[in-house]
């Protein structure tokens, strides 16, 4: 059947403009129902999910990203009611000020319109998508990855429900066909798309770069490093190292690289230690592999080539590599980082202020892991993406993110003089 898609976007765009005059309440009952159908319609989520699981191999590194359970969609649906109450952006006033003929000048939040969104096979992205983009007063056109089609079609179903039950309009999320010809036709979809958002893999997120005739915000693949420094403390490095690469390794902001200072190869062994239960892969350079041999599995330690620096592994395997000093760490960084999170452990503070004012990342952490870049534990409810740009956005996107802005200027009669 041939999909008009010109008339599914301009559907949006209605829908678009009436959500942007809708109550808030009324958008934030309509995200907290979505989230009440997700929990009570579990068995026909895992039932689609197993579809697209079934026809996916094994092997994949997306399989994590694809994978339903109970204990998701009840996280999920909690990720929904937490942007439900969270404060709506709609209408803030960002500044405010006079000027010296009188006249006032506010600084207002507005939605964007229509926010368009490309993701792989992350089914959890289709309900997170629709309640950002509800509470903001932004419809939503998404074109799920044909990997997770049945699970993107069974989740928009129960999405429409919600719609239907609050009196919104449909149109104001439409999940799109899985063909690929629906992404040029979104990536083109000028006067009626206002943004598109690419989330997944380096390769999906730059043909959307190079072919959307429509602004896009770049959520970056995640090449992460984490620095153990001269001064770091073993045991804290010990455990963000291993919560940082084996808590999920199929997600962004999952360690690919351990740096480590010289004067702590010593500590080597005792810091990887957890990760050899995960049967986690390292790829050493030749310092760190001679600090390792005969201490880590034989089975999980191999030499290091430098395609291993600069790669998002998405897998129980990781980089390792040695260096002198903090300089030559943050030069590392420098070459291979994606920008998306960095970290170092240290107990020196200037060395950590350091690190923190030159790695060039949308997220630095000191002593923390980098697991936590992730719009629900930054407190957003749920997040967009994790935007590497500079432009509009940085780091994890919450609300405020899915919201531009207009200059709202109040006077008596003032004109501008010749």
């Amino acid at each position: 059947m041939e999909v008009n898609y010109e008339t599914l976007f301009a559907a949006a765009r209605r829908a678009g403009a009436a959500l942007g005059q809708a109550d808030p309440e009324s958008l934030s009952r309509a995200v907290e129902r979505a989230a009440r159908l997700l929990r009570e319609g579990k068995a026909k989520l895992l039932e689609a999910n197993a579809r697209d699981l079934e026809a996916m191999a094994a092997d994949s590194p997306l399989r994590d990203r694809l994978l339903l359970t109970e204990a998701r969609i009840d996280a999920i649906a909690s990720d929904m009611e937490s942007v439900a109450g969270l404060p709506s952006p709609q209408g803030e006033t960002i500044a405010s000020w006079s000027r010296p003929n009188g006249m006032t000048i506010r600084k207002v939040r507005v939605p964007f319109g229509v926010v368009g969104m490309i993701c792989e096979a992350r089914p959890n992205v289709t309900a997170d998508i629709f309640s950002l983009c509800m509470k903001t007063g932004n419809a939503c056109v998404l074109k799920g990855g044909s990997d997770a089609r049945h699970s993107n079609e069974a989740i928009a179903a129960l999405l429409h429900e919600a719609l239907r039950t609050e009196g919104i309009d449909e149109a104001s999320f439409t999940l799109l066909p899985s063909e690929h010809e629906a992404v040029g036709a979104l990536l083109g979809a000028v006067g009626y798309v206002d943004v598109v958002i690419p989330r997944g893999g380096a390769g999906l997120i730059r043909f959307v770069r190079e072919n959307a005739r429509v602004p896009v915000i770049e959520t970056g693949a995640g090449i992460v490093h984490t620095y153990f420094d001269r001064d770091g403390d073993l045991e804290k490095g010990r455990a963000v190292v291993c919560n940082a690469k084996t808590r999920r390794v199929s997600v962004c902001n999952a360690l690919d690289c351990l740096i480590i200072h010289r004067e702590r190869l010593g500590d080597l062994a005792a810091l990887c230690d957890p990760l050899a239960a995960h049967r986690v892969v390292i790829f050493a350079d030749p310092e760190a592999y001679g600090a390792l041999e005969g201490r880590y599995p034989a089975c999980l330690l191999r030499h290091a080539s430098e395609e291993h620096f600069g790669t998002e592994f998405l897998d129980y395997k990781m980089a390792l590599r040695t260096v002198g000093s903090l300089d030559e760490a943050l030069a590392h960084i420098a070459r291979y980082s994606s920008r998306h999170s960095e970290a170092i452990v240290t107990e020196n503070a200037e060395t950590a202020r350091k690190f923190s004012r030159s790695v060039d990342a949308a997220c630095v952490y000191v002593n923390v892991s980098t697991a936590f870049t992730d719009g629900g534990q930054f407190g957003f409810g749920a997040e967009v993406g994790i935007s590497t740009q500079k432009l509009h956005a940085r780091g994890p996107m919450g609300l405020p993110e899915l919201t531009t802005y207009k200059y709202v200027v109040n006077g008596e009669g003032q004109i501008r003089q010749p």
